[in-house]
């Protein structure tokens, strides 16, 4: 796999399986994902993340984890909003 390729939630959960397969198999860690295309680094934050879910629900955490950060951003943006019109209520412009 190409160094900076991001892929999405149903790529990794499928190699994840693969990778498992090939350990199944008798290989160690490091040819497995060799093998499926991976570094071993990506395989141990990829199973801590996405370990035992289905592609469905990774796709749901995704998704779910796009929604937080948006919310995040409105929540911050309604905050500063709040800060500048109690500042213009003062007097404090």
């Amino acid at each position: 796999m190409p160094k900076g390729i991001r892929l999405k939630p149903e790529q990794i959960v499928a190699k994840l399986r693969e990778i498992e397969v090939k350990i199944g198999q008798g290989k160690d860690v490091l040819t497995a994902c060799r093998e499926a295309g991976a570094t071993d680094k990506s395989y141990y934050r990829w199973r801590r993340e996405y370990g035992g879910m289905k592609v469905d629900q990774a796709k749901r955490l995704k998704q779910l984890e796009q929604e937080n950060a948006r919310l995040k951003r409105l929540v911050g943006e309604l905050h500063l909003e709040k800060a500048v019109l109690t500042d213009v209520a003062r007097g404090n412009f």
